[in-house]
């Protein structure tokens, strides 16, 4: 991880942009999207994440776990519309 790669605030640095992680985890979450309603889940949550190693994106850690809070709740209500 680069040294220029560390958050000005004081929070975790964030890793590097890297373009195979985040084809990795979005190849995986392909795979397995659709089997399930928690395997949908969890490719959201793959998706999400590889974000983080996408240099066109502008996502962070903690927007990755606010999302997947956001994940969770939805699905413990039994969808969005609920």
């Amino acid at each position: 991880m680069g040294e220029d790669s560390t958050a000005a605030d004081g929070t975790d640095p964030l890793p590097d942009p890297d373009p195979e992680t985040v084809a990795v985890l979005r190849e995986v979450a392909e795979e397995i999207r659709g089997e399930s309603s928690e395997s949908e889940q969890l490719a959201n949550i793959l998706y999400r994440t590889s974000d983080i190693y996408d240099a066109d994106e502008e996502t962070t850690p903690e927007d990755v776990v606010k999302n997947v809070k956001f994940i969770l709740e939805v699905k413990e209500r039994g969808g969005l519309g609920r």
